[in-house]
């Protein structure tokens, strides 16, 4: 045995020699070899594959989604112009009935007429202020006479008239055209 051993051999207890060349083997220091533990690939893969999946899924639900609201946008769009368009519609058709002319003429169907001169009835006294007269019947033009053209604005009619020197008909070239001389030579 070595030196080491003598040594401890000495300040162990006495045992039986047995137990103490165990205990020596136990002592002394040896390498230990690595032990590589590998982690097992296929929940990593899996859950690598999954993650993906997901996110592919996702990016298709999300892009469906959008896709849903621009065609709702455009179809909300549309409405609203064909509502736009309703409300001028109608706003001319308001605007036709309460024209005053159009007005007059419904009165004048069912029989009003436009009064005379009107008086005020004095309600203290009972008395009638001013001439009061009657309606006569008759109504007023309700269309109005047509706007005449200042002097202005009027035409001035042609002095010289366009004269044609062959018997009415206009010139034309060999190809047809009214006034344009034929080319060709």
């Amino acid at each position: 045995m070595s030196t080491t051993a003598a040594q401890l051999r000495s300040r162990l207890p006495r045992v039986a020699p047995r137990a103490a060349q165990a205990a020596v083997q136990r002592a002394r220091l040896t390498v230990v070899p690595r032990v590589r533990s590998r982690a097992p690939r296929v929940p990593f893969v899996t859950l690598i594959s999954m993650l993906l999946l997901g996110g592919v899924i996702g990016l298709l639900l999300f892009n469906t989604s959008m896709q849903q609201a621009s065609f709702q946008a455009t179809a909300l769009e549309r409405q609203a112009s064909d509502l736009g368009a309703r409300q001028e519609a109608l706003e001319l058709d308001l605007q036709s009935l309460r024209e005053p002319a159009r007005i007059a003429r419904a009165a004048q169907r069912q029989g009003m007429v436009i009064p005379g001169t009107a008086g005020v009835l004095d309600l203290g006294t009972g008395k009638v202020r001013g001439d009061a007269a009657p309606a006569d019947g008759e109504g007023l033009p309700i269309t109005p006479p047509a706007p005449t053209l200042p002097d202005e604005l009027a035409p001035v009619p042609d002095r010289n008239p366009p004269t044609n020197t062959q018997g009415g008909q206009r010139d034309r070239g060999r190809d047809g055209r009214d006034g344009v001389p034929d080319r060709r030579g």
